[in-house]
């Protein structure tokens, strides 16, 4: 197991096709997830909401119909949260892009994508499923120049098995 600068802000870190997924916790809950790089090695749990949160993130990237139960920290704003359960209703294998959410919820595509790359608990909150109208769009609030973020969403979406959307006529599997 490598041990990498930065490791020890995780709780654990899963191995995950794409790179890792680090796990933080406090006072018993998930705190947050977090997309990291291929250099990141396995961290094991160091508390039962981190092994419990990493045992299901393993389930998830085996059968991308697990369903996640787990204890979050209460984070977000109300808008946020209205938010957030909109794209917790987004079927697996489906996306819908961030100006049929705001239309569904009343807001702006703008805020909508905001309140995306605030979300605290990727792959539970599936964000993934959210996309610009005439592409696969920004993902997890990063400014991503070598493309790791995006590669993180294509490789959800497959693993989800999504078909027929906007994103897929953009030739954006490489």
């Amino acid at each position: 197991m490598k041990t990498v600068q930065g490791s020890e802000l995780f709780n654990a870190i899963v191995p995950a096709p794409f790179g890792a997924i680090g796990i933080r916790t406090i006072d018993g809950k998930v705190r947050e997830l977090v997309y990291l790089q291929p250099h990141f090695g396995e961290k094991e749990s160091d508390n039962p909401v981190a092994d419990q949160a990493a045992r299901q993130v393993e389930r998830y990237l085996e059968d991308p119909d697990f369903p996640f139960d787990l204890p979050l920290l209460d984070a977000g704003t109300a808008f946020q949260h209205k938010v957030w359960e909109a794209i917790g209703a987004i079927p697996r294998g489906s996306v819908r892009t961030y100006g049929q959410l705001a239309k569904l919820i009343g807001s702006a595509p703008r805020a909508v994508g905001q309140a995306c790359g605030a979300n605290w608990f990727p792959l539970i909150i599936p964000c993934h499923r959210v996309t610009a109208a005439g592409g696969l769009g920004g993902f997890s609030n990063q400014d991503d120049e070598n493309g790791f973020h995006l590669s993180v969403k294509r490789w959800l979406l497959r693993h989800e098995g999504a078909t027929a959307s906007p994103w897929q006529q953009q030739s954006i599997w490489p």
